[in-house]
């Protein structure tokens, strides 16, 4: 295995697209975006090294996915106080909002929103905090049905711990498996592979419409290469969760695993664009 980063013109090549970008996980605060501002210009030195083209964050749009009322109430009355992040980078950052699938009706109207009627391009759901309902949950299924007709993209945050579960809510690429199972029109990322990577890729191996996110957890030999041989490296796409995680780390994963320069293009960023229906 090769360490360090490839060279510039080289990384440039590669058209990086970063399907899992947290800046403040989302969440500009009371301040009107200025935390999550900080956030993004803190990861500057990070994406010029990587020459990434393209990073997506996980933008709070009101729903009760924060445990923070006054922002809750400050995105509620100043909506657009969501879009300054993709205002301020509008070339470097793609936006998908966090939704809670407890309340279908405010998602619904936030999919409808946000997605149909504005510029995100997906929805994430995530494993913790008062948004927190397992994916497998029923409640699921209309917000599905909404995204699909929209043709855009599912993230799920998905995690296998040690010890079982932390909490109720959280999901495992099982839960997600199952899901997907009843919409096989749709296209869903698990995120972090499910931390647990082999199992993670096992869990989903018999899911077609089930791609893998490969960041979140300490970088280990074999993970891309199980990955690629399991289920396909189309069926794999990268996120480097900066700031909070190292981009050498993240970035290693793909560009130091022994796999096929094809395959490292497919992950880096050539799903993502084909999940996104960009270019």
């Amino acid at each position: 295995m090769q360490l360090g980063l490839p060279a510039a013109n080289l990384l440039q090549s590669y058209r990086i697209w970063d399907s899992y970008f947290t800046p403040s996980f989302g969440h500009p605060g009371a301040d009107g975006s200025l935390r999550l501002f900080a956030d993004v210009e803190r990861s500057m030195p990070a994406i010029r090294a990587g020459r990434f083209e393209k990073l997506c964050y996980f933008a709070h749009v009101g729903v009760g996915t924060t445990t923070d009322p006054v922002f809750e109430k400050l995105v509620r009355s100043k909506p657009d106080i969501v879009l300054k992040p993709l205002q301020r980078w509008p070339k470097l950052l793609l936006g998908m909002i966090q939704l809670n699938a407890n309340d279908v009706a405010g998602s619904l109207d936030a999919i409808n929103r946000w997605i149909a009627d504005g510029p995100m391009l997906g929805v994430y759901f995530p494993g913790g905090g008062p948004a927190a309902l397992t994916c497998n949950h029923r409640k699921f299924d209309r917000l599905v049905e909404r995204v699909s007709e929209l043709n855009a993209v599912i993230m799920q945050h998905t995690w296998f711990k040690t010890g079982g579960k932390q909490s109720e809510g959280e999901s495992t690429p099982s839960e997600l498996a199952e899901l997907a199972a009843r919409h096989p029109q749709q296209k869903f990322i698990s995120a972090h592979a499910g931390g647990e990577w082999q199992r993670g890729i096992r869990a989903v191996q018999s899911s077609p419409n089930v791609l893998v996110e490969t960041s979140g957890f300490d970088a280990t030999a074999g993970f891309i290469e199980m990955a690629v041989r399991e289920l396909g490296a189309e069926r794999i796409v990268f996120g480097s969760h900066l700031p909070s995680r190292s981009l050498g780390t993240e970035l290693s994963k793909v560009t130091a695993a022994e796999i096929s320069d094809a395959d490292r293009r497919l992950i880096l960023g050539e799903n993502y664009r084909t999940l996104l229906g960009r270019t």
